[in-house]
């Protein structure tokens, strides 16, 4: 049974090797070995999850070295749900979009487009497991390079362009969180998570470095921030996901920004401490900004006529919603804010996938004027786009509408100036929401543009198959939440 213990180790040196071995295969190898990879992934974190429920936490030394000449990786309830999530997310997006990757992707570059997922798929593992602050800050860089790589591969003027306003946000970002790191070891001498709240704590009860402790804290929590497109860092974000293939959007909107999240939650625990870091204020800055891309990512996408970007700024106002909910400040508020990377990244992934769907038969157009009646030409497409609308309005019986629950709920739970203004931009924000996306349904659903009507259409085994598999999945983390948030729950007092 210890034998578990290996898995996540095993998972991420599998993906590092899988991304150099797919660069020497040919397209339908390194497909192959791709899927197998991430299936892998799939059942093993499932088996750190069972292990995780039964026995607890557990630490793995790399090379068996202990720190400071190690490094290490340590897996509990929350990491294990994280990493399964993530795998599905993965599998899912790529059946859903394996179709179209030979339409949108050159020949010669295909295989590339796998090892660059493999690589992906590595960094978001390591990111999740990872107890040393130097190897995260090694994924995230090439999290941030392959998350690139996946923007420009389609290789046109817009894509390009796309892949290099990410790549300069993203990069800035990543300086501050390495300059903020580099501050934290010259501080406390450390790089296992463990070992630095241990130094902190200490520092905190004397009282001291207290003015460099809130500059470490103020740029590691920037860098993240600027990477998972926070209002108003997100200008990269509408055309990355636009112009990416169907996988790549879906894979970028789901996983990659909430990768650098879950790696800030983890330091809010696990480095620098809970009470630190909320007397620190700057959940308050969290707060405002994360209310202030709800409302300014949804009126964006009031605004736009390209379903693909109205979907994408949708996500920054998704990801205003998640740092919301760490604004609180509060263990219910973390909670919810967890549950809603679940829930967002389940729903949004569907969309995307579910749009390159319908503009298939719309003559690989995306402007709302040319998708009408395209629900009647790929109904597969067509209700999957449905049910994510009615999940990212926050209608009863999806998971959008428990996400919703839960953030208002931790909004309640302190009566300040935060409860007031949360609970009126949530029903702001679902107003808002209901506005663009309702008129999306009604848009695909509206008969007309039937000559690009074709009656031999079939939207695909691989497609239909992912997409089922999303829209059971939604209506799982609506009907039954209650496991995943006592998972949850679980998990974050481990983390404590």
């Amino acid at each position: 049974m210890d034998f578990i213990r290996n898995f996540p180790f095993f998972c991420i040196v599998l993906a590092l090797s899988s991304g150099v071995i797919s660069s020497v295969l040919s397209q339908k190898a390194a497909k192959a070995l791709t899927f197998c990879l991430v299936l892998l992934a799939l059942f093993t974190s499932a088996g750190v999850l069972v292990y995780t429920l039964r026995f607890g936490e557990f630490t793995y030394m790399m090379g068996h070295f202990p720190a400071p000449w190690g490094n290490e990786i340590r897996a509990g309830v929350l990491e294990a749900v994280m990493a399964l999530f993530f795998s599905l997310i993965m599998l899912l997006s790529l059946l859903g979009g394996e179709k179209y990757l030979k339409l949108d992707i050159e020949e010669p570059k295909q295989n590339l487009y796998f090892v660059l997922i493999d690589l992906l798929m590595s960094s978001l593992l390591a990111l999740v497991y990872t107890n040393d602050l130097f190897t995260a800050y090694v994924f995230v860089e090439i999290n941030t390079i392959a998350a690139g790589g996946l923007i420009m591969i389609r290789s046109n003027g817009h894509s390009m362009l796309a892949a290099t306003k990410y790549m300069i946000m993203s990069l800035l970002g990543s300086g501050l969180l390495l300059i903020g790191l580099t501050l934290q070891y010259d501080l406390t001498g450390h790089l296992l998570m463990s070992n630095i709240q241990d130094s902190l704590k200490t520092l905190a009860e004397h009282g001291e470095y207290t003015m460099p402790l809130t500059v470490i804290i103020g740029l590691i929590s920037v860098g993240i921030a600027i990477k998972s497109a926070l209002f108003p860092f997100h200008a990269w974000l509408a055309d990355a996901y636009g112009f990416s293939t169907a996988s790549s959007a879906a894979i970028l909107s789901s996983l990659v920004s909430k990768a650098y999240i879950f790696l800030l939650i983890k330091i809010m625990y696990r480095v620098i401490g809970t009470e630190v870091f909320w007397n620190s204020k700057i959940t308050n800055v969290f707060f405002v900004l994360g209310v202030a891309g709800m409302l300014f990512g949804s009126f964006s996408a009031i605004r736009e006529h390209d379903m693909r970007r109205m979907i994408a700024f949708s996500s920054v106002a998704q990801i205003g919603y998640i740092y919301m909910g760490l604004g609180f400040g509060t263990t219910l508020g973390v909670t919810a804010a967890v549950f809603h990377i679940f829930s967002h990244a389940a729903t949004k992934s569907m969309l995307f996938v579910a749009c390159r769907g319908l503009s298939e038969v719309s003559g690989n157009k995306k402007d709302f004027s040319d998708l009408k009646g395209a629900g009647y030409r790929n109904p597969v497409a067509g209700v999957a786009f449905t049910v994510g609308a009615f999940s990212m309005v926050g209608v009863p019986l999806f998971a959008g509408f428990i996400s919703k629950l839960y953030l208002t709920s931790a909004a309640l739970e302190n009566f300040d100036w935060k409860m007031v203004i949360a609970v009126i931009v949530l029903a702001i924000s679902t107003i808002l929401n209901a506005l663009y996306f309702i008129r999306a349904v009604i848009s695909i659903y509206t008969p007309r543009n039937e000559h690009y009507r074709d009656a031999n259409f079939h939207p695909g085994i691989t497609f239909c198959a992912g997409i089922v598999c999303f829209i059971v999945m939604n209506f799982m983390l609506g009907l039954a939440s209650d496991p995943l948030i006592r998972a949850i729950e679980i998990g974050l007092r481990m983390f404590s």
